[in-house]
């Protein structure tokens, strides 16, 4: 059975430390935490789970930190984990049965890592991580915000989930960052590109997002899963600057990278419903709904399910399809019950006379 160093980077982290190392102490076989710089309880709580606790000056680059606790592990395998990540009981079960299969060939690990979840604790997005890396190999993080590691040898990417449970904000740390890199006159690599933009975006930056979203697909250097991104986010960009022209052109170019993606189809027919062009709305919702899962980039689990089948219930609903309605109400239903559009489309159908009734999630047409 292989062993596992469990290596964190942390700093002011004494609401979910203890959750964290609590949720993952039983598989892992070292646990090194590198402080940078806490001023509360985080490293009395590490040594709470290990005598392995380190500082590291922080240096406004993650991957620096990162490399130092990786460079403190003594096991076959390095694995990360944020301090507000959590591996949920059935999630650890899988992993005690990875470490005792695991060929010693591999010398990657990813595990699905779901970010933000609906009130449910349904995860809307998930996206794909190393998470295990072969220490004998060296691998080592690069950049200095949103840092990675360059994947390389045999990978094996597993369905272990990690959930991102995170409490408050880190405001504008990220985006500062890369604005001073900017500012040292740094070039940034296509990857950095688009986390920038990403960042410009989130804090609602929208006419600088667009530039920076733009020079990452003009370089052409990216990943195809980033260029599909940026085009669904450069859509939602002009969306918030107006500029309703530039719309469906950049969603249509997202095609150009890969098969159709969810997000993409049910940005398009958000599109066409806003024109109340409900026919081809429903066209790019229903195709939506159709579609496989096959990324292994960020995947807003939403569009894939739930969001185009409340959708088309709306749209059949206004051409007065009301026995489809009811049909995409149903499965919108089995998706999030609890969902307030659920709750009220349910309270709007019982008035019109429909009866409760069963739906085949496989026959969603």
């Amino acid at each position: 059975m292989i062993t596992v160093s469990l290596c964190m980077i942390v700093k002011n982290e004494e609401a979910v430390l203890a959750r964290c190392l609590a949720s993952v102490k039983d598989a892992v076989d070292e646990i090194i935490i590198v402080d940078t710089g806490s001023t509360d309880k985080t490293k009395a709580i590490a040594k709470e789970f290990t005598d392995k606790v380190y500082d590291f000056e922080w240096v406004n680059h993650f991957a620096k930190a990162r490399n130092f606790a990786f460079s403190k592990a003594t096991m076959d395998y390095q694995m990360w984990l944020d301090a507000d990540d959590v591996m949920e009981p059935t999630e650890l079960e899988k992993f005690v049965a990875l470490k005792k299969t695991l060929d010693a060939s591999v010398d990657v690990v990813t595990f699905r890592y779901h970010t933000h979840f609906d009130l449910d604790g349904k995860p809307v997005l998930t996206s794909t991580r190393e998470r295990l890396f072969k220490r004998e190999r060296n691998f080592q993080w690069n950049d200095a915000i949103h840092e990675y590691i360059l994947m390389a040898g045999t990978i094996l990417h597993e369905e272990i989930a990690i959930s991102h449970k995170k409490v408050g904000s880190s405001g504008d740390r990220n985006l500062q960052i890369y604005r001073k890199l900017v500012a040292t006159g740094k070039e940034l690599s296509p990857r950095e590109t688009y986390y920038f933009a990403r960042e410009l975006m989130d804090h609602g930056i929208h006419e600088e997002a667009v530039v920076y979203f733009n020079r990452f697909l003009d370089d052409g250097l990216g990943w195809f899963e980033d260029n599909i991104a940026s085009c669904f986010s450069l859509s939602r960009c002009y969306e918030a600057l107006s500029q309703r022209d530039k719309i469906l052109p950049i969603l249509f170019k997202s095609f150009e990278y890969a098969t159709p993606r969810a997000e993409v189809c049910c940005q398009i027919g958000y599109y066409f419903k806003t024109l109340h062009d409900y026919q081809k709305a429903i066209f790019w919702f229903d195709l939506a709904l159709k579609l496989v899962k096959n990324s292994k980039g960020f995947v807003l689990n939403d569009y894939w399910d739930y969001i185009p089948a409340i959708e088309l219930c709306a749209c059949y609903g206004q051409v007065g399809e009301l026995e489809r309605s009811y049909h995409y109400h149903l499965l919108a239903a089995h998706y999030k019950p609890n969902a307030s559009a659920v709750l009220y489309n349910a309270d709007y159908f019982a008035k019109q006379g429909f009866g409760a009734k069963e739906v085949d999630v496989d026959e969603k047409n």
